[in-house]
């Protein structure tokens, strides 16, 4: 290997240059290696991969379960929130709460939640017999347990100019039924149990009832809206399949009956299947439990191995047709493999991060581990099994056998005695081809329109200006979307569209947003509640909320009675012998912690209950309660928590799901920067930090303009959009960089025609297997599938739009290769030139 220096250029220039070099015929070296080992034993490649998939595919049939912990999977796993609720419960266990509406505040339980509503136009208060019918059947239902009944109106409307807020009419009623199981595991069967009973009932009663619309909502529901998304997207993810399918057959076939491989594009995507059934029988085995989330594997499994399968098929067209097939197989190994074993790489490097301790969120966690095992079997069994396929394909091209019957091509003068059909079925493309051309691969449909129509087009001088338009717009409004990013703390975004769960939401959004939820405001240190400063601090923190306080009623208590307690014995006397015995106060008991040393009692621990009052948007203004509030506990002389079971969902949301992609981004720029000098040229790592930052910004920012809130789904689909714009782009650009033509245009249409139509292949099929998910009535799949659209569509702009036009005036130069071509075509003709001078008779004789 020679290298020659620049006149001017650096000795350490040079020193990078030669280990870059050296690096790029390493692993070509490697790669060509192995694909002469799987074209000598491609029986071998062929078989290991199938019985691992038969060994692990049972297993996994054996050991499904799913996941039954939903706060576990979706909740921050280290919040503040979790210690506050742990706090609360060893201050007030249930066994203290036995008739008390907010018994269970610190912990959802066992309950059954229902509203009733009634017609547009109707006022819910004058139907308080159907009410009240309702409320008797849950009562007399059968295993049912001593129930805490609570009531809420919505869509009120009050008496006007009413000086005492006196309410006229009102369309809705909420009523809750807390179950007292105590924690036992016999006593949780049976409000299971009721709970069930507790939605048929409700479904029976509204069968029966025609004036007023029920809907309930128990402590399961959740869990199992979430999983019925797995349900409803069975036959849909089947759909998916043989679409990708069909379209990886159509886009693989030609015209050309020898050369056309669309069995191999079948093969290809199998390959990908059975890499991931593999991959969910050892999750499985390893004691993984399913969840919806991970419904989304098969489609970033697919968007990456399919990349492989048509990258190797280009491979192969490019290859030299009269070397042996091992060889072509071994050439189109060397050609491919490194890139594919760069940008697969990246992709456990991105989802290993996300399986780190940083992450967060389990649900994230448990997706980005299975993803790894996934990227790794998908390239084991690229390079083997589709491998070991391509071996085979090639030998049937070499024998001259057709692609799809398999039978022997007969001779062109056979076939020009039959019939057109006939030709049209057996035509190899020996009247296609003619006299000076040497690559019959070139008529390939996709290939033939980009090299003849396409990359003509968009390297024309007219249309460049209207794409710098294009990205300009692009790039607006992924700016402006990015700074409207909300916030996916609500669990209905994962819930399945036509659930009960999200219908009992709706109704509850729409006409009990006025307030937020009970907050249970714990005092959790002693305190001088005598005191008339620790009253008015009180007051203050509670100033702004409707609070159901002893404190106050006490306090109104005192005054009402007249009487004086300003001391801590009077104080707590008057509170246990008269207050606490009075039938309109007994329920405070439950709220106040008392310890007695000697003959003194005192008040170790007690609890309020706030109620904020809130606008439509009623999660995003608790949230902003919540972060108020603490910071006072530290400032404040009063120690307290706050704590609501929703706030184990909301708290430091944002933060647990944002910490995955910016890790995965910081790991992917990490590696193009260590090898920016080692891998095939610096300024093809530029310009692909360059191309991934801006599909990834794009991404985000159209995603969050068409709705989407950012939550753990679209948190997956950012870290994954990192590593398909990375798997696109790649081969684009490095082919790029190291082209030789003499300008710019002329190498990115090269790059164009040989990477192309894998990326077109590629997308195309990824986007036509996204379709089925838009009849999936799940709000998961909604958000899965615009992710993953946002994905493909702007990765496409960027191979096919952007980067074709803006590497035509940007860097690398290309003047210094026209230099040598220019210098080299002088050297040629002074030797001509010489030799025709040493042999004059050679120019007569011509």
């Amino acid at each position: 290997m020679c290298f020659l220096r620049r006149p001017g250029a650096p000795a350490s220039w040079i020193w990078w240059r030669m280990l870059r070099q050296v690096l790029r015929r390493g692993l070509q070296s490697f790669c060509h290696r192995l694909g002469l080992c799987v074209s000598r034993h491609p029986v071998f490649f062929l078989t290991v991969p199938a019985v691992l998939t038969i060994t692990f595919g049972l297993s996994a049939l054996n050991r499904f379960q799913p996941e039954g912990d939903l706060e576990r999977l979706v909740a921050p796993s280290h919040s503040l929130a979790k210690i506050e609720r742990s706090l609360a419960s060893s201050l007030f266990p249930l066994d203290q709460s036995k008739s008390q509406l907010y018994s269970d505040l610190h912990t959802p339980g066992r309950y059954g939640r229902v509203i009733l509503l009634s017609p547009p136009g109707d006022n819910i208060l004058l139907q308080a017999e159907g009410i009240l019918q309702t409320h008797r059947a849950v009562l007399e239902m059968k295993d049912g347990r001593n129930s805490f009944i609570g009531h809420q109106l919505g869509g009120v409307v009050e008496v006007p100019n009413s000086k005492d807020q006196r309410v006229k009419s009102a369309r809705a009623i909420q009523i809750t039924y807390y179950l007292q199981t105590y924690g036992s595991a016999t006593q949780d069967l049976i409000g299971e149990k009721w709970e069930n009973e507790f939605c048929k009932l409700v479904r029976k009663l509204q069968e029966e009832r025609q004036d007023l619309q029920l809907y309930s909502l128990v402590s399961f529901s959740l869990w199992r809206d979430f999983h019925k998304t797995s349900v409803l997207a069975r036959s849909k993810v089947l759909v998916s399949l043989v679409l990708i399918l069909t379209t990886a057959t159509l886009s693989s076939s030609m015209k050309d009956c020898l050369r056309g491989k669309p069995f191999l594009g079948l093969l290809g995507v199998l390959t990908v299947c059975i890499s991931i059934v593999t991959a969910a029988g050892i999750f499985f085995i390893t004691d993984g439990k399913y969840n919806s989330t991970l419904l989304g594997i098969p489609f970033f499994a697919m968007g990456h191995g399919t990349k492989g399968v048509f990258e190797l098929l280009s491979g192969w067209r490019r290859t030299k047709e009269n070397l042996p097939f091992k060889d072509r197989v071994a050439d189109a190994y060397s050609d491919v493999m490194v890139t594919y074993t760069m940008t697969s790489s990246l992709y456990f490097i991105t989802f290993g991060m996300g399986a780190s301790p940083f992450t967060n969120i389990e649900a994230v966690k448990v997706f980005c581990q299975n993803m790894c095992v996934s990227i790794l079997l998908n390239y084991f069994y690229i390079f083997s099994f589709f491998g070991s396929c391509l071996v085979f394909a090639g030998q049937l091209e070499q024998n001259r056998y057709h692609s799809i019957f398999c039978c022997k091509i007969p001779s062109a003068e056979y076939l020009d005695r039959k019939p057109v059909w006939f030709q049209t079925v057996m035509s190899d493309g020996h009247q296609q081809t003619s006299h000076h051309e040497t690559n019959p691969y070139q008529h390939h449909f996709i290939q033939h329109f980009l090299r003849e129509h396409y990359n003509e087009w968009i390297t024309n001088i007219y249309v460049k200006p209207f794409v710098v338009i294009l990205y300009l717009i692009y790039a607006s409004f992924s700016f402006m979307g990015c700074l409207q990013i909300s916030d996916g703390a609500n669990i209905i975004n994962l819930l399945a569209s036509d659930s009960p769960s999200v219908s009992y939401a709706m109704v509850q959004q729409k006409y009990f947003s006025n307030y937020s939820p009970v907050i249970g405001f714990y005092v959790y240190e002693p305190l001088e509640y005598w005191n008339s400063s620790v009253q008015q601090d009180l007051r203050r923190l509670c100033s702004g909320f409707t609070a159901v306080s002893w404190v106050e009623q006490y306090y109104q208590f005192l005054k009402v009675s007249n009487i004086s307690a300003n001391n801590k014995s009077d104080f707590i006397s008057v509170l246990q012998s008269s207050f606490l015995k009075k039938p309109e106060f007994q329920h405070f008991r439950n709220d106040i912690i008392f310890s007695k040393a000697g003959d003194e009692n005192s008040i170790i621990a007690s609890r309020l209950y706030l109620v904020a009052r809130t606008s439509r948007d009623k999660q995003k203004e608790v949230i902003e309660v919540l972060e108020k509030l603490r910071p006072l506990s530290l400032s404040k002389s009063i120690r307290f928590i706050v704590f609501n079971p929703s706030f184990v969902f909301m708290d430091h949301y944002s933060l647990s799901v944002t910490v995955p992609v910016l890790i995965a981004g910081f790991g992917v720029l990490l590696v193009l920067i260590l090898t920016f000098f080692l891998v095939i040229h610096p300024l093809g790592n530029f310009w692909l930090i360059l191309s991934v930052t801006s599909i990834e910004l794009g991404v985000l920012g159209l995603m969050t303009l068409w709705n989407i809130d950012m939550d753990c789904i679209a948190i997956l689909c950012l870290i994954y959009t990192l590593n398909f714009a990375i798997d696109h782009c790649a081969p684009l650009l490095y082919t790029f960089v190291l082209a030789t033509e003499h300008t710019r245009t002329q190498c990115i249409k090269s790059s164009l025609q040989e990477h192309g139509t894998a990326i077109l292949q590629n997308v195309t099929s990824f986007l036509i297997g996204l379709v089925p998910l838009l009849f999936v009535p799940s709000n998961l799949t909604f958000t899965l599938f615009k992710c993953l659209l946002l994905t493909g569509g702007c990765t496409l702009l960027h191979c096919f739009v952007i980067l074709p036009v803006f590497l035509t005036f940007f860097p690398p130069s290309k003047k210094h290769h026209k230099k040598k071509k220019r210098a080299k075509r002088k050297e040629r003709e002074e030797i001509e030139c010489i030799e025709i001078q040493e042999n004059p008779d050679h120019v007569t004789t011509v």
